[in-house]
């Protein structure tokens, strides 16, 4: 480090302080950072002012040198700050800096203010109440934490409820009491698979006493291939999925279901976060390039794509934007595309980054008009008939920081490189070899994001497993883990997960089995000193129960196809079209032609498998908060309205379904009403019904064959109807 030793006596107001050894990096840097940068940098100077280097302090700005070295008194810098006009106070502040801060600075200069040769200080470097810097908690190194070593062994099934806890403990606080079965086997299939157990699948469960019954259990859901389409589901809101281009043609993305198979096949093949990551970024670079990688760079083709956009060229700057975006947010948690116009204003990324970033695809953004087909390649430049992504050519032409963010008003240019938040990983996005045919800057720019050293990949992706099995995430803003996002709730526990995560291979399931195993996820709902517990964490952010959920709209749709014994399990292959009304399709361009046809078959598949129209979202679906597929999506709204309810009233699609469950009640069943009521509960809520409900379900029969008794079928109509109800219940609709 470098010190200056100092040992004067400085008189101020018949008060002595002695001065003795000031640490430039460990004090002054950080308190320039802190105080001084956020107006004083190289990109901002008011008043003419930059305190970034020992040069640029000693010149000064409007009102001369800002500091006299060796001489406090002369040195207007420490002049204003002494009085209190520098830096302006903060609302609620009593004072500006403290007063052993301005000590300090004034030992400083006297000593004459030493700075290590070509030293610059940057205004990232230390967090102020405004902003992120550099050491900000996100942006330190992953270190494995030790588990603590609570009071409650009884509870702790391994690090995760260690870290759960202690956290509990220190508030005095304490975990609920474990679910019951026939809870946790419905919760760990709807939160796997997307789907429900049967009854006879439950009854095994809830009769197995074998001591690794669960274990078995989540290995047995892992391995399904429905794992991967449920899962694959979450990929997809991320990366904003769509099967078509949107604005007002919102024409059709050839091949754009070619994706959502290679991400629903990757997930079922555990296939390492890390190569599934490189493979969307940069699949047609990689070694093992084959036609599945190149599939994989579709990620960087599902945006939204104007093919007659008013301004071409400027066009190209906003598809840049998109892929920022969308690369930033999904893998790092980060927005960079803040910065596009100007220094991020709450994180240490400044506007170079954004460029910096941007040149990783630059090679590859092509302006609509010139042989490019729907804001990518032509396949015969990818090699195989496919939405996928490569450069034109190995070499790009240079990027230019805009001013402002205007595309008509470039500036300097700049050095391809990965960001510069955590200097010791900052790389360059070097000349590719000569044989390559691309700039194989996104394959450079994945080996930066895939370093076991990034402080970010892994933090926010096991953060995003942790989100879709508990309701809410360790860091509730998955997307953006900066100075805007929501901290966390257990810094240690994430942290050990992002190190398992790293050091077991970037293996996902065994994430999934860590966490499903633990007795945090088999907790129950319900708690017997809940009041006491809401009136100190109302949150629930030390985790003392488990969250209710309801069902997202695919899993709600799904569940009622299966209910109904009318489930098309078939994977893969483009989308369907679900039926839509006339109404629903008024107001589209070339109404006619917007919408295709599906067999019946075929409308019953999986809803991971609907023709995603951007103009036209699914009206069911949409009602029950459906992502955004024109921006990355981490946590979709959960919302309860009138909409829902008269949805699941009156939609042709749940009166279908109602249909379908009763005549397979019937079928299963019999003619008896006893046992048609039995099944029925068995088959949409995995039970048996209490006496209560059973007598209710008997007099709803009685008096709707009394209401039918004209229609050609009141037996049929009767059960129908309370198969209606059922589907419209919230133990159908919400999982414990």
């Amino acid at each position: 480090m470098f010190r200056a030793v100092v040992f004067i006596a400085t008189i101020l107001e018949g008060l002595v302080v002695l001065a003795g050894d000031v640490d430039f990096e460990a004090e002054i840097a950080p308190l320039l950072a802190r105080n001084c940068l956020e107006c004083h940098n190289q990109s901002e100077a008011k008043g003419g002012l930059r305190l970034t280097t020992r040069a640029s302090l000693l010149r000064g700005g409007d009102e001369g040198p800002a500091v006299v070295a060796g001489k406090p008194r002369d040195s207007h810098l420490l002049a204003r700050v002494a009085a209190g006009e520098m830096p302006p106070k903060r609302k609620g502040e009593s004072q500006a800096l403290a007063r052993s801060e301005v000590e300090l600075l004034r030992a400083w200069i006297a000593a004459g203010a030493p700075w290590p040769r070509e030293r610059t200080i940057s205004p990232y470097e230390a967090t102020t109440a405004t902003h992120a810097g550099r050491e900000w908690w996100s942006l330190e190194p992953v270190e494995r934490p030790t588990p603590p070593g609570p009071n409650g062994p009884d509870r702790v099934r391994g690090p995760i409820d260690a870290f759960v806890l202690a956290k509990l403990e220190a508030r005095g606080l304490r975990m609920a009491p474990e679910a019951d079965r026939h809870t946790l086997i419905r919760r760990v299939y709807f939160g796997l698979l997307g789907l429900a157990p049967s009854p006879e699948e439950v009854d095994y469960f809830v009769k197995d006493d074998s001591p690794d019954a669960w274990t078995r259990l989540v290995d047995r859901l892992l391995e399904s291939p429905h794992y991967g389409e449920h899962w694959g589901r979450h990929w997809l809101d991320l990366v904003r999925y769509a099967d078509t281009n949107g604005y007002e043609r919102d024409a059709t993305k050839p091949h754009a279901w070619r994706y959502r198979d290679w991400v629903i096949r990757a997930l079922n093949d555990d296939k390492p976060y890390d190569r599934f990551l490189t493979e969307q970024l940069a699949g047609d670079e990689v070694a093992h390039r084959d036609v599945d990688t190149v599939i994989a760079t579709g990620l960087l083709r599902l945006g939204p794509w104007d093919d007659e956009p008013n301004d071409a060229f400027d066009y190209k700057y906003t598809r840049l934007e998109d892929l920022i975006h969308v690369t930033s947010t999904t893998f790092f948690g980060m927005t960079v595309k803040c910065a596009r116009c100007h220094d991020h204003k709450f994180d240490p990324i400044p506007q170079t980054d954004y460029y910096r970033l941007g040149s990783a695809f630059w090679a590859g953004t092509i302006v609509p008009g010139a042989g490019d087909l729907m804001g990518g390649p032509s396949y015969e430049k990818l090699g195989h008939e496919v939405l996928g992504w490569t450069d034109r050519d190995r070499t790009a032409t240079p990027l230019r920081l805009l001013y402002k963010g205007e595309s008509r008003k470039p500036r300097q240019e700049i050095e391809p490189a990965t960001l510069s938040f955590v200097p010791g990983l900052e790389r360059k996005l070097t000349a590719p070899p000569a044989a390559s045919k691309t700039t194989q800057r996104r394959l450079e720019f994945t080996r930066w994001l895939t370093d076991p050293r990034h402080p970010l990949t892994a933090r926010v992706f096991v953060n995003r497993l942790w989100q879709h099995h508990f309701g809410q995430g360790i860091v509730r803003t998955p997307n953006n883990f900066g100075f805007k996002g929501d901290p966390p709730t257990h810094r240690k526990l994430l942290d050990w997960l992002a190190a398992e995560l790293i050091d077991g291979g970037w293996k996902v399931k065994r994430i999934h089995r860590m966490i499903l195993e633990s007795s945090a996820y088999r907790m129950s709902t319900r708690h017997p000193d809940r009041e006491r517990h809401e009136l100190a964490d109302a949150a629930n952010r030390t985790l003392w129960r488990a969250r209710r959920r309801r069902l997202e709209a695919e899993a709600l749709r799904d569940a009622m196809l299966q209910t109904s014994g009318f489930l098309n399990r078939k994977m893969g292959g483009p989308g369907f079209y679900p039926l839509i009304s006339e109404q629903g399709l008024e107001g589209l361009s070339r109404k006619g032609k917007s919408w295709g046809k599906s067999s019946e078959s075929e409308r019953r598949r999986r809803s991971v498998y609907i023709f995603c129209k951007r103009s036209l979202i699914v009206p069911m679906l949409q009602a029950f908060d459906f992502c955004d597929t024109t921006q990355p999506c981490a946590k979709r709204d959960v919302t309860t309205v009138a909409p829902q309810a008269l949805a699941l009233l009156n939609n042709h699609f749940v009166h279908s379904r109602s249909n379908d469950f009763a005549r397979r009640v019937a079928k299963e069943a019999g003619a008896d009403a006893d046992r048609r009521i039995e099944r029925a509960w068995r088959l949409a809520f995995g039970r048996s019904p209490q006496r209560a409900e059973n007598a209710a379900a008997l007099s709803h029969l009685r008096e709707q064959r009394a209401h039918f008794v004209t229609a050609d079928d009141p037996e049929h109509q009767a059960l129908a109807s309370l198969c209606h109800v059922l589907l419209n219940t919230n133990e159908f609709i919400y999982i414990d």
